[in-house]
């Protein structure tokens, strides 16, 4: 059954006041109240659609893995068809930097440890990997190899360092420069 309208106004509402007192206050300092109040929502409303902040942190991620997804799917080179596979693995980690850069707390509230593994962005994150890594030996393997370091922990923990955004992004487009995937051979050099 299609969304109300009246329903997605209040969707987008709560998602956007969520996001924005998210970044400013950390979601930790965030109460369900001051989401509603910021939305303009009456707390039923929002509760009738999240029971808590970490229902809203995971649809708030969704919404912004659904774009990339698209962009991957759809979009224009070299993150979407067309380009070069080490290409399109570069920009793909580009945009990931930029999703973690900004939502790394939400990404990390729902991937952690091995659950990061079973979420269905992951899945998704993987296939699109393990489809560009297909001309390698072990692709399977060499997904979740290339995926490793956009683990929101580690992310986190490089940014804790003073690593910026700037330097993991072109330490990530090197590696992907490195891989031949689209000759069905990965070099090193």
């Amino acid at each position: 059954m299609p969304e109300r309208a009246d329903a997605a106004r209040n969707r987008v509402k709560i998602l956007e006041a969520a996001e924005e007192l998210f970044t400013a206050r950390g979601a930790a300092d965030v109460t369900m109240e001051d989401i509603a109040r910021a939305a303009g929502v009456g707390r039923g409303t929002l509760y009738r659609r999240y029971p808590d902040r970490a229902a809203i942190a995971v649809a708030l991620l969704d919404e912004h893995e659904r774009r990339l997804q698209e962009s991957l799917l759809r979009g224009d080179p070299p993150l979407g068809p067309g380009a070069p596979p080490a290409q399109r693995l570069a920009a793909f980690y580009e945009a990931m930097v930029e999703l973690l850069e900004r939502h790394a707390p939400l990404v990390l509230g729902t991937e952690v440890g091995h659950s990061r593994f079973t979420t269905g962005a992951y899945g998704f994150w993987r296939t699109h990997v393990k489809v560009l890594a297909s001309g390698a030996p072990d692709p399977d393997v060499l997904a979740d190899v290339l995926l490793a370091p956009l683990a929101p922990e580690l992310y986190l923990h490089q940014r804790a360092r003073g690593v910026t955004p700037e330097r993991i992004t072109a330490s990530l487009r090197q590696l992907a420069g490195l891989l031949q995937l689209g000759e069905g051979s990965v070099e090193g050099g």
